[in-house]
């Protein structure tokens, strides 16, 4: 009988160190889990381009995928630390496309050095549907965005262009339940990214919608005195090959337009997707005039490991004459854009 006792004891000992191991354990992985975890991203690009008609040096109105012969694109590194309430990310970008991103630094405070400065910001979780955000962030208008790693098209469209890149301020992000979202904030000027200059500030809205099925469909604005901007983005991944995007805009006095996309994917290192886009300058752009302009472009994306291949087509149409071709003046350029963007 005591041999029952004692082997009955060591049987409820057992489990009882088990049941405890095990919630020690759980513990532990709690507590690794909630640490912040450091993460290093990003990507580098290069790219050659060449005209088919025009001057050698002549290019779309539109940002960064515009300098001739072989060229530089940027290198980014982002880095960031996060945990399940707190996080940070510091974004930093080298090379002329970083430097078109950021173009307006070195014009509000001459000799500052944040023009290396992508995004900056920190937030912080309150509950598990609401975030707040402080810093500096890329903008939530358009379809397109500043790396080449997160766009299809290596050359960015007109809306993108002229639209703001990023914004300096405070946002709040409510998921609503039921795919729904919505973010407000309140921002210094638009690409003001290291201080306010003028006292000025401008509010930021966005609702958004995502479901399992593949759609999604976010309308943004951006409101200031004087100023508004509003626009609709929006993707639908019809079939796993298939995905069609759509942007349409419209800015006070300034510009408006909209642009379709489609991609396809022919297996996992081929696909090719095109963008076309209508687009109206109202007198404020790179021509200073009131002009149409109708761009195709076709691209294709050849992917091995993390580096992928884009050869590029395309075509810019005009309503004025207003390409450089010699001693003349076309209304149309055609372009070729072979790019190198290695993510990492």
């Amino acid at each position: 009988m005591k041999t029952l006792y004692i082997q009955s004891f060591i049987i409820l000992l057992v489990m009882t160190s088990t049941l405890l191991l095990s919630q020690t354990n759980q513990m532990v992985m709690d507590s690794i889990a909630s640490q912040p975890v450091l993460d290093i991203s990003g990507s580098v690009d290069v790219y050659y381009r060449a005209n088919l008609n025009g001057d050698f040096d002549t290019a779309p109105g539109t940002s960064f995928a515009n300098l001739p012969g072989f060229s530089l694109g940027m290198a980014n590194l982002v880095v960031s630390k996060e945990s399940a309430k707190v996080g940070v990310t510091a974004d930093l970008v080298f090379g002329p496309r970083g430097e078109d991103a950021t173009f307006l630094s070195p014009f509000l405070r001459p000799g500052g050095t944040s023009s290396i400065v992508n995004q900056l910001y920190a937030y912080w979780n309150i509950t598990d549907a609401i975030t707040v955000t402080i810093g500096n962030f890329n903008t939530y208008l358009g379809y397109e965005v500043i790396s080449p790693a997160a766009n299809y098209n290596y050359s960015t469209s007109y809306m993108f262009s002229y639209g703001p890149f990023s914004h300096t301020g405070l946002k709040l992000d409510f998921s609503l339940g039921g795919g729904f979202s919505l973010m407000a904030g309140v921002f210094n000027p638009t690409d003001a990214t290291e201080y306010n200059p003028s006292n000025d500030y401008a509010a930021g809205l966005q609702l958004g919608y995502d479901n399992d099925a593949g759609l999604g469909v976010y309308l943004n604005a951006l409101l200031s005195e004087d100023f508004y901007q509003l626009d609709l983005t929006a993707g639908y991944e019809v079939t796993d090959a298939l995905y069609l995007g759509v942007n349409a805009t419209t800015a006070q006095e300034s510009f408006y337009g909209f642009a379709g996309y489609l991609q396809y994917v022919f297996s996992d290192a081929f696909s090719m997707g095109t963008r076309v886009e209508y687009f109206s300058d109202q007198g404020l752009g790179l021509f200073t005039l009131e002009e149409n302009v109708l761009d195709a472009t076709l691209s294709a994306q050849y992917s091995v490991g993390d580096f992928t291949l884009i050869p590029e087509i395309r075509i810019d149409v005009f309503s004025e004459a207003v390409v450089p071709d010699g001693d003349q003046l076309d209304d149309s350029l055609a372009s070729f854009v072979l790019a190198g963007v290695y993510a990492f």
